[in-house]
């Protein structure tokens, strides 16, 4: 099968897990763990970073320093990996669902102002959604597939009532906004994942960016069992979501092929674009004016899901590998009783989209040949 999206490791990335061995920092303190904070914070366009296990993880954990707490709601877009509600719901919170933009799959600028004026009141000090009487206490935009949501008018809405904005960056280091850089864009905390799909890997991991220190240090807190000094004395509930030092090797190793991993994943998508982009019945992923994306998952769209469907079938018999795309969170059981808006958009698009292999080493031939499967079952 030609795979998906799996990672490129032909850098240093046996020769710095050889160094953690023979110093014997393999664990959660290492000099990697330091140098792979400073080259996130630098590639996201901040001085702060703090290395977690997980993108998950660095989620949960800057949920709770903006001060989620059990029972509020957090407002997000359906259209995500289940990842992001999970993080919600580890904080005792429940995710309020939102459609997406068309033009984007990220939040939808207009419907979330819309819905906060409408549906929301203070009460206490505290922003109420009025048909539930819970507290609404931040926002969490998703970059969706690594392209930056609209976010000066998502940050204008926040600011405007008073909420934290926790961006998923999951899959968007090296993307940018209007120029910006993702970390430098007025969120309180900006979070990314190095699982061994995304375009940079730690082999897992992730990492939580943001400008203001104090903030960033609560997350390191949290996020190191919350223990302060030498003496086992912990201030607060706090979790082991540290980076191994082994992890940040292999995540150095990537991040100094960042730009490099880059342009290959654009340029993969370019060709995707070129082959499919005028054949009718077929879309290709969002490209908004406002940023400019990584590419992390290349793939078109189909007019409905029956052919989305048929032509993963195609591509599985002739040797590729293509799966079924996210579940939105609305239809997942788990939050089936989360309040939410209606879902046009995400409820049209998310069975209709066909991933296409992507990998930042995926040869012409392999590409060629996923254009030639996808071009006879098409046309």
């Amino acid at each position: 099968m030609i795979p998906l999206a799996v990672p490129n490791l032909a850098g240093k990335e046996a020769d710095y897990l050889k160094e953690c061995i023979e110093t014997t920092f393999v664990s959660s303190v290492g000099p990697f763990v330091t140098r792979f904070e400073e080259m996130v914070a630098r590639a996201s366009g901040t001085d702060h970073a703090v290395a977690t296990s997980a993108g998950t993880t660095g989620l949960h954990a800057a949920l709770v320093a903006v001060g989620v707490e059990r029972d509020d709601l957090v407002v997000m877009p359906s259209f995500t990996f289940i990842a992001t509600a999970n993080a919600v719901a580890h904080c005792g919170a429940t995710p309020w669902l939102f459609d997406v933009a068309a033009e984007s799959w990220t939040i939808d600028p207009l419907l979330l102002a819309t819905e906060l004026a409408t549906t929301t009141g203070r009460k206490d000090g505290r922003l109420v959604h009025k048909d539930t009487g819970r507290t609404v206490a931040a926002i969490m935009p998703v970059f969706t597939l690594g392209m930056p949501a609209d976010m000066d008018p998502i940050l204008a809405v926040a600011r405007e009532h008073d909420l934290p904005v926790v961006v998923d960056a999951a899959a968007a280091l090296g993307a940018t906004y209007k120029g910006r850089q993702v970390a430098n864009l007025g969120a309180d905390l900006t979070v990314f994942s190095f699982n061994g799909n995304k375009t940079v890997t730690a082999g897992g991991g992730g990492a939580v960016a943001g400008a203001d220190s104090a903030l960033v240090q609560l997350v390191r807190h949290l996020s190191t069992t919350a223990r302060v000094g030498n003496d086992y004395h912990h201030d607060r509930v706090g979790f082991n979501y540290r980076m191994t030092n082994i992890a940040a090797a292999v995540g150095c190793a990537q991040m100094e092929r960042l730009d490099e991993f880059i342009e290959a994943k654009r340029r993969v998508q370019s060709v995707y674009n070129q082959a499919f982009g005028k054949l009718p019945g077929v879309g290709v992923f969002p490209a908004p004016a406002w940023a400019e994306g990584v590419c992390w998952l290349s793939g078109i769209t189909l007019a409905d899901a029956v052919s989305a469907a048929t032509l993963r079938d195609r591509l599985r018999e002739g040797g590729v590998d293509a799966r079924p795309f996210w579940k939105p969170i609305h239809l997942q059981p788990p939050f089936a009783d989360s309040p939410m808006t209606r879902q046009p958009v995400t409820d049209d698009i998310w069975s209709r989209i066909v991933t296409l292999p992507c990998s930042t080493g995926v040869t012409d031939a392999e590409v060629s040949h996923v254009i030639e499967i996808v071009r006879s079952a098409l046309c």
